[in-house]
């Protein structure tokens, strides 16, 4: 089983985020090699910054992946942004737990080189992200009903 170092950084207002326990439990559930992981719990106004110094994107995202090494072991930051997730897990009707976990699960293996900026390697990233999910508990996050 590899190796995962994961610190986990709180620095949102919002309520009902996830404990440490429960991003160890995703993040492990999904690292393939060592890891050193860093997760940010942000709220709007750093996640907005983020992605646009780095995306040029001018609004806050739900999740944002950023490498940092890739030999001898992985090692990176993953920000997700707590209003963001609220927000799509209530139009979603997830539970913010299911949503914290797909959004886990998909940072880490950002990490680990997958992407879905083209279709094969998307369906791929889903099928590996709905498999461990399923694993964990949760449902597939790509099958939701969008609210009107």
């Amino acid at each position: 089983m590899p190796n995962l170092h994961l610190a986990v950084q709180i620095v949102s207002e919002c309520v009902d985020i996830p404990d440490k326990r429960q991003f160890r439990q995703w993040a492990r559930a999904a690292v393939r090699v060592d890891t050193e992981v860093t997760i940010r719990i942000v709220d709007e106004a750093e996640g907005r910054a983020l992605n646009l110094a780095y995306r040029g994107k001018d609004y806050a995202t739900n999740v944002l992946t950023f490498v940092l090494e890739e030999t001898p072991h992985l090692q990176g930051d993953i920000v997700i942004c707590a209003p963001v997730v609220a927000t799509e897990a209530k139009a979603q009707h997830k539970s913010l737990a299911a949503h914290y976990a797909h959004l886990t699960v998909h940072g880490i293996l950002h990490l680990h080189g997958y992407d879905h900026e083209k279709e094969a390697p998307a369906e791929l990233m889903e099928a590996i992200e709905t498999a461990i999910l399923a694993k964990l508990g949760y449902a597939n996050p790509y099958l939701v009903i969008q609210d009107a």
